[in-house]
């Protein structure tokens, strides 16, 4: 092979308008480019679980309110509708995916090495300028990521696979207070701000090796082609694949379901430390840190059983449970105390689990030739993350934290309308069904056509006879 022949193969522009095939591939096929893209999930899982517990020690070492040391939350979700509507989605609708993986991860570990002369001045402007470039990065990774795992694969499958996929970001979730526990509570200030700097170097050197080896990854690209294969092969009497963006109304349900249920999600992760130092006697900000990383154990242990329970349930009907029990633990976390609320609190985000991606993939169902363009969108949602935490500090500084749950309660009851509707009205739910039952993908597509192909072949012979 040239050198020439290497380069071409690996090239990051896709043209949308060709049929890849890469929408029919079978578990098999796609076990390597769901690996790799999985990989990611943990990445941000990782820097999120980081950035909450960074926001109760920064409050500590530069004395800052609890509102204003939302500004992280803030800049780091405020810059996912920057990458998912603006840059990140226009590489992916005139590149591809791989292109897009590549470029996030460079964002990424850009605001990383940005992050290290901000702390090292003790600049929580500077930092959260660097946690804006970080959170391009992520909202780049995300406006790839979730819709690649949503359609690399068996289209019945979606759902399984996203939420399996995003577990592993709840185990990156569970791994960065773990640490933080050790890094940032148990030592002075000086030296846990440097042990920061070493933890941010470290991370711009694995994502630099990671862009390097999706470089070099020969992953199958999917197009608006495939996904058009894709409606078709799946169409009911209320596709609406074939109207225009505007009128793809489900699609902005579920955007709007997402904001509303991320900023409820990362605002309680947000302020789960103070929450716990507040209702619960003789816990220090190092012991919330062990019990958030223990909150996050139980939100990644519920997208594993949720994962499973959807192999037999359909994915519509857990979803509406699971938001549901968000709502109801949620109610009396606001006003529970000691054991009792830190057990309403790990309820609540024990359920929060599946809700994210599942919002994804039954978002994206049935949009064919706008599925990229409506990825961008369902990401976006996570905007709300800018919006409901500051929102929730600020309650909280009048008030005090398990008052302030009142606010992350609000937007999870709007984001309720959403699988309410999935559920409920034959437009949403005709569809989800109709993804959730072809076989495009699976065995007994290609035993189907294998055994056409057999039959094709047997009958040219009696025909040539």
């Amino acid at each position: 092979m040239g050198l020439k022949t290497f380069f071409a193969r690996r090239s990051l522009r896709t043209r949308d308008d060709q049929t890849t095939k890469a929408a029919e591939l079978t578990f098999r096929e796609s076990i390597y480019p769901l690996c790799l893209v999985t990989l990611l999930f943990f990445l941000w899982g990782f820097s999120y679980g980081l950035l909450d517990t960074l926001n109760k020690h920064f409050q500590e070492t530069l004395g800052i309110t609890k509102a204003r040391s939302s500004g992280l939350q803030a800049a780091y979700f405020g810059a996912y509708p920057l990458a998912s509507l603006g840059h990140a989605n226009w590489i992916l609708r005139h590149f591809g995916y791989r292109a897009v993986f590549i470029w996030g991860l460079c964002l990424y570990a850009l605001g990383a090495l940005i992050a290290f002369p901000c702390i090292q001045a003790h600049s929580f402007g500077g930092f959260c300028a660097a946690i804006f470039i970080i959170g391009n990065g992520l909202g780049s990774l995300e406006t790839a990521a979730n819709p690649y795992i949503t359609v690399c694969g068996p289209p019945k499958y979606a759902e399984l696979r996203i939420n399996i996929s995003q577990a592993f970001n709840g185990i990156g979730t569970v791994v960065a207070p773990v640490l933080g526990s050790y890094v940032l509570f148990t030592f002075s200030d000086d030296e846990a701000l440097k042990n920061v700097t070493y933890i941010y170097l470290s991370i711009a050197a694995f994502t630099f090796l990671l862009a390097i080896v999706f470089f070099f990854s020969i992953i199958p690209e999917i197009t608006d082609a495939d996904m058009e294969y894709q409606a078709q092969e799946t169409t009911t009497e209320y596709d609406s694949s074939h109207l225009p963006f505007r009128k793809q109304y489900r699609l902005f349900h579920a955007t709007f379901a997402q904001l509303c249920y991320t900023g409820a999600q990362i605002a309680i992760a947000g302020y789960f430390i103070n929450y716990v130092t507040e209702i619960r006697s003789n816990t220090g900000s190092a012991l919330g840190a062990k019990f958030l990383a223990g909150a996050q154990g139980a939100f990644a242990s519920g997208r594993f059983l949720g994962s499973f329970v959807m192999r037999f349930v359909r994915p519509r009907k857990v979803f509406l449970a699971f938001l549901t029990m968000c709502v109801v633990f949620a109610v009396p976390a606001v006003v529970a105390r000691e054991d009792a609320g830190l057990s309403m609190a790990y309820a609540v985000m024990f359920f929060e689990s599946i809700c994210f991606p599942t919002i994804v993939a039954l978002g994206m169902r049935g949009l064919g030739r706008h599925t990229k363009r409506g990825s961008g969108f369902i990401v976006g949602g996570v905007f709300g993350g800018a919006i409901v935490p500051p929102l929730m500090g600020a309650v909280a500084d009048m008030h005090d934290t398990p008052t302030s749950f009142v606010v992350p309660l609000a937007f999870f009851v709007a984001a309720w309308s959403y699988p309410a509707c999935v559920n409920f009205v034959p437009w949403y739910k005709n569809v989800a069904d109709a993804f959730a039952e072809t076989d495009v993908g699976t065995d007994g597509r290609l035993n189907a056509v294998e055994s056409k192909v057999m039959e094709e072949k047997k009958l040219g012979v009696e025909q040539h006879e």
